[in-house]
């Protein structure tokens, strides 16, 4: 894909039915509360037969599915639950997302993971944020040091898995750039500037070493900790080694836009731009950008599509908004966030309580392939709440 493609030249006919049509942000959280009341109900109900389950990650096979609090999906639940209660700011979901929230707390001791952004983060920074609570402070603190022990400065990044050693020796995958945000706070929080310097070196690194010329990215690249040489460029979850996963592809969007709200480094601006232009500007995206899969999946159009893909580029559209001269991503993100509400909602009532609809999970590995994912909905609602123009600081 050739990148002298103008944004702008892309974005009008990609926009012009977009101002013409909003989500009615009000009626779609009360709609997404009443899934999760829904939701809530068979958690509880879980909870009673296998207590350590602690969190709804999907419905799979018709079945629901809970995992414990060690899984890497096991903070979205709760952080979902905090944003209910910022919108409506009804104690019940107050009391809500303190309850969920602590069955994660021990994680932050958890060192054999790199998900303790999405673990941790997600519900005790949203907490904090809004609550001022010193005791989540104390628990985002702990698990940055955490994640700072993954950390290799020979090879400059912070390790991801521990796991299929006989694959891969130092595995680094783009999901990876999600769990700077941890970083960076506890910098904030602390004055330790060593968590800080981690994850700028992750993001440079993974900048350098992780994107091809279009801008596309590779799943898992492997790394040699004697040298700090790449080993191997690979996929885990996409469709082949060179294809662009299109979750993947979300995950660098959002990373590196967290990134520049961090250090207001203008290259981080620039390369989270270039991402949007491939996901914008690839041939096979979906009218209503809602991507299949894989961007190369080779049974388009009749590929799985995912929409939690869509949902955090959503969300990571509308904070690029705030930071880009380009002045279409606001209307982008409204655009995704209406084919989402519109026809990939679950019926009030069904899936178990998940929100969204056809997110695929781990297609090589015939898991989690079109279905309702409990990311999807985090991101679906921060997209939702940062529709109404809330601005990080």
């Amino acid at each position: 894909m050739k990148l002298k493609t103008s944004l702008f030249a892309l974005l009008i006919p990609v926009c012009g039915a977009v101002q013409a049509q909003k989500v009615n942000v009000a009626k779609a959280f009360a709609d997404a509360a009443k899934q999760t009341d829904v939701l809530i109900r068979n958690v509880d109900s879980a909870r009673k037969i296998k207590p350590a389950q602690v969190s709804p990650r999907t419905v799979e096979n018709g079945q629901f599915k809970m995992v414990v609090s060690r899984d890497w999906t096991s903070g979205f639940f709760p952080a979902e639950l905090w944003y209910f209660y910022q919108y409506t700011k009804d104690k019940k979901w107050l009391e809500l997302a303190k309850r969920y929230t602590e069955d994660i707390k021990k994680e932050q001791f958890n060192k054999g993971t790199h998900d303790l952004g999405f673990m941790v983060f997600c519900p005790f920074g949203n907490g904090y944020r809004l609550t001022g609570d010193p005791a989540y402070r104390e628990v985002i603190i702990q698990a940055a040091k955490s994640l700072s022990t993954r950390f290799n400065a020979k090879a400059g990044v912070i390790k991801s898995w521990d796991h299929n050693g006989d694959k891969w020796k130092y595995p680094v995958i783009i999901d990876n750039m999600m769990n700077l945000e941890l970083l960076f706070e506890a910098t904030k929080f602390t004055g330790d500037s060593s968590f800080y310097k981690i994850a700028v070196s992750h993001a440079n690194t993974t900048m350098k070493n992780h994107f091809r010329p279009d801008f596309s990215s590779w799943h898992v690249i492997d790394y040699d900790t004697l040298t700090g040489n790449v080993r191997n460029k690979l996929t885990a979850q996409g469709y082949s080694n060179e294809s662009a996963w299109a979750r993947g592809q979300a995950w660098g969007l959002y990373g590196y836009t967290l990134c520049y709200r961090y250090t207001k480094n203008p290259v981080y601006l620039k390369q989270a731009e270039a991402i949007a232009k491939f996901i914008l500007n690839n041939p096979t995206q979906n009218k209503d950008l809602v991507p299949y899969w894989d961007y190369n999946a080779p049974n388009i159009p009749n590929a799985p599509r995912d929409a939690s893909a869509a949902a955090i580029t959503a969300s990571a559209f509308y904070e690029l908004a705030n930071y880009s001269k380009a002045d279409k991503y606001k209307e982008l993100a409204d655009k995704i966030l209406t084919s989402l509400t519109n026809s990939y909602r679950s019926p009030i009532g069904k899936n178990y309580g998940f929100i969204l609809e056809h997110s695929t999970g781990h297609l090589p590995a015939k898991s989690e392939i079109d279905v309702p994912i409990n990311y999807a909905d985090y991101y679906y609602l921060e997209a939702l709440w940062r529709s109404k123009g809330y601005q990080y600081k």
